[in-house]
């Protein structure tokens, strides 16, 4: 499995790539294309270009939750397809995968909504759409994990002014249940990949563990959503301590002092947009 990071808040040393508040990543694995995630702008797609990435000769997207900073790109990749389609450039249509909430308006104020700005309907219009709160098997050794189960309570978060609306148009406090992320069964254990990690990256790396059936985890990849000192940091800590990954790529939404505090606990390497990594398939 090839992996390459095209959106992320920093770019790599001496590299004229675009940065953003957002995530995406290029995969390939067993002969299929995947993207995961889409950032906030039309970064994914200029930064691919620079990289000479085919973003109209994908398998998959698949979306990792529904906020904007990794919806956001999508918007400019649909028209990248309706362009290829006019004036008759090769492509391919990809299925999009994401969990049943991903496309819900997500009211926070002061913001109207920090969702993605296309709705599941309008998408399924132009794309293959699969909506799962389960578990989804891309290929042999690479899983969608779907809605992950939570149970360390210090990952526990309060929704604070975050609110989702319903399909029946009622509200309630948005606890980030479509976070999801993708595993990758390599030689040399399991490669989590995350987007924000809002359901936490120990109760991620657990359900991951659990669906591939697999208890070694070789690399931790994508935003860890960890700021300040407090019980999440120590006890994300003290998990990484023991869980011993042979690397950790914090991206996105981990802070400096998260960074500092998890590099002592595992070998933490460094990430931004250009990252390419490589990993040994099973």
């Amino acid at each position: 499995m090839k992996i390459t990071i095209l959106v992320d808040n920093t770019a790599l040393f001496d590299r004229m790539f675009i940065a953003e508040h957002g995530f995406s990543a290029y995969i390939e694995v067993e002969g299929k294309r995947v993207l995961f995630d889409t950032g906030y702008s039309d970064a994914v797609v200029r930064n691919a270009e620079k990289m000479k990435i085919d973003l109209l000769d994908l398998d998959y997207i698949i979306l990792s939750h529904g906020h904007f900073d990794h919806t956001g790109g999508l918007i400019h990749l649909l028209r990248r397809f309706m362009e290829a389609a006019i004036e008759d450039i090769p492509h391919r249509i990809p299925r999009l995968i994401a969990h049943p909430r991903c496309f819900l308006s997500r009211p926070k104020s002061p913001l109207a909504d920090i969702g993605t700005v296309l709705t599941d309907d309008k998408v399924h219009r132009l794309l293959p759409l699969e909506l799962s709160a389960g578990p989804v098997s891309i290929t042999p050794n690479l899983f969608y994990l779907g809605e992950i189960e939570r149970k360390f309570p210090f990952e526990t978060s309060l929704p604070g002014p975050r609110q989702i609306v319903l399909p029946d148009g009622s509200t309630q406090e948005d606890r980030i249940l479509d976070d999801t992320s993708l595993a990758f069964q390599s030689r040399d254990g399991l490669v989590i990949i995350t987007g924000c990690a809002h359901a936490g990256i120990c109760n991620t790396v657990e359900y991951a563990r659990k669906v591939c059936g697999e208890s070694r985890v070789h690399d931790i990849i994508g935003g860890l959503h960890l700021r300040a000192a407090g019980p999440q940091l120590d006890g994300t800590a003290a998990y990484l301590r023991e869980l011993r990954p042979s690397a950790l790529h914090a991206c996105h939404c981990t802070s400096l002092a998260a960074k500092l505090a998890l590099a002592q606990m595992a070998p933490l390497q460094e990430s931004g947009v250009g990252l390419r990594l490589e990993y040994a398939d099973y």
